[in-house]
């Protein structure tokens, strides 16, 4: 009996898939560095991009704030979603260079729909501000989850990697947030920031693909049809930003400022601020008050002593310094001391409007309410609050202990006189009216009759004083200017203003009054 027996051949049971080599620590590091820092910078400087066309209020700044943490939210989704389906190492470089292209294309971008999206509604707001933001930084909060999976080899470091890793990006937008807030800024143009910011990120992911092409196993390199398209695109991006429209002469630390010259007077200078018009100076005649608001300063100052004589006087921002150059010309030996917080702005009076510093005129740059403190007791005859963030009247240089401060500096008899810009229906005006007339006793308001009844916005004029106002002679001059004006005083200024909230210190939405209804 024989017997036969046959060998079978069975297929060996598939290998586990070999899982993604991790990349380098120091390398890890630094792009989640680099790319969670780099939200932060777009992040800082769009705020200044989107400035001129839409302000530099609390909502554009909670815009900013929103939309990029928008971006890092549906980023940092679809970059773990897409770790999970390809090869991160495939992703990170293409990645990188995609951020940078839509960091600069970014730039022509928000100036093109800026100059369409110009105003302060909401949907301007919060679409420029996507603009700006949501793209570049979407690709950029995708990088993270990307490094991650390549670095989670070992299951049992899961919460070392991540948390490391997180810390890491924590820092670099830490770190972000105060060079670019605290020299950036101060040093360069946004349009240079932005596009540095962009040439860095392309350069980077560039550097990255080639390296992680020359190790073994990295996966292939990118089709060239692919690199053609994206340097295409980079091409595209730098053209629009070269071509872009620029609103800004000069770009200071706080904003986008220029000077035009009068169409109808050659000496005539209009300086805009984040689009803004603020102040109008005549170059051969600063007795020359173009704007209504400040020929009832100009009033106000003519009725507070004797015609010429001196005063000593403190401005509470600059602006084109109109009403410095008004003192020193009707009265002779007036000591102006002007607060500005921007120094790039003082400097352009000094090149562009004429303004010459010196013993009776002195600027000091620094915030108002800071600076205000130091000022000696019973040392002013006359204060000037005219501060503005784009059109809104600074939060804290509205309340009421800004307000008893400014009481303090003023001598007996002196007068404080304040610009506020307001809208239907007026709520913001009544409140700082009601806060002035918590510190001072004689409180008068002067505005346009249509502004009084609700029926447009328009500049208005506090005016306060703990003796007596001139009340009188300021009705009788009212008539003689070329805007017409009228006083209120008395019951009628204790009816319009009613029972409106006193701000304070703890409790001041100066946004929130503005909006409109």
């Amino acid at each position: 009996m024989s017997s036969t027996s046959s060998n079978v051949a069975v297929d060996p049971a598939p290998a586990a898939p070999t899982p993604p080599r991790a990349l380098p620590n120091g390398l890890a590091a630094f792009l989640v560095f680099l790319s969670s820092g780099a939200v932060l910078v777009l992040e800082t400087v769009s705020l200044r991009l989107v400035g001129p066309y839409v302000g530099v209020t609390l909502q554009v700044t909670s815009s900013v704030i929103g939309m990029a943490l928008a971006a890092i939210a549906y980023g940092a989704w679809m970059g773990g979603w897409l770790a999970d389906r390809r090869d991160p190492r495939t992703l990170l470089a293409p990645a990188l260079v995609l951020a940078g292209i839509a960091t600069a294309v970014t730039l022509p971008v928000v100036r093109y729909a800026g100059e369409v999206l110009r105003g302060g509604a909401v949907s301007a707001v919060l679409l420029l501000t996507a603009v700006a933001v949501l793209l570049p930084a979407a690709l950029l909060a995708g990088i993270t989850p990307l490094v991650v999976k390549l670095q989670l080899a070992d299951l049992r470091r899961t919460g070392q990697v991540v948390g490391r890793l997180s810390g890491i990006g924590t820092l670099g937008g830490i770190t972000a947030t105060l060079l670019t807030g605290f020299v950036l800024v101060a040093a360069l143009p946004s349009s240079v920031i932005v596009l540095g910011l962009a040439g860095g990120l392309g350069l980077t992911g560039l550097v990255l693909g080639a390296y992680l092409r020359r190790r073994a196993g990295t996966g292939l390199p990118a089709p060239a049809r692919a690199k053609a398209a994206l340097a295409l695109l980079g091409l595209a991006g730098a053209g629009f930003a070269s071509v872009a429209p620029n609103p800004c002469d000069v770009e200071t630390a706080y904003h986008c400022a220029r000077v035009e010259v009068d169409g109808q007077w050659p000496d005539g200078r209009t300086l805009y601020l984040n689009s803004a018009e603020h102040s109008y100076v005549d170059l051969a005649d600063p007795n020359h008050l173009k704007y209504a608001y400040t020929q009832w300063i100009g009033l106000v100052a003519d009725e507070i002593a004797a015609k010429g004589q001196r005063l000593d006087a403190l401005h509470l921002g600059g602006g084109g310094f109109t009403i410095p150059r008004y003192l020193a010309a009707t009265r002779p030996g007036t000591r102006s001391l002007v607060f500005e917080i921007d120094g790039g702005l003082v400097e352009l009076d000094r090149r562009e409007l004429g303004v010459r510093t010196g013993p009776e005129l002195t600027a000091k740059v620094g915030d108002a309410r800071v600076l205000l403190g130091g000022e000696p007791t019973d040392s002013r005859d006359f204060i000037v609050g005219d501060a503005f963030g784009h059109l809104v009247v600074p939060w804290h240089l509205a309340t009421r202990e800004m307000a008893a401060d400014i009481r303090r500096v003023l001598r007996p008899g002196g007068i404080y006189v304040q610009n506020v810009i307001d809208y239907p229906p007026g709520r913001f005006i009544r409140a700082e009216l009601a806060t002035v007339a918590a510190e001072f006793r004689n409180v008068a308001l002067i505005a346009p009759p249509w502004a009084i009844e609700g029926r447009s916005g328009a500049n208005f004029l506090i005016v306060g004083s703990d003796a007596p106002l001139p009340l009188d002679r300021l009705a009788a001059g009212l008539p003689r200017l070329r805007d017409q004006a009228v006083l209120l005083r008395g019951a009628e200024l204790t009816a319009f203003v009613g029972d409106a909230l006193v701000l304070t210190d703890d409790y001041a939405p100066v946004d929130q009054l503005l909006a409109t209804a």
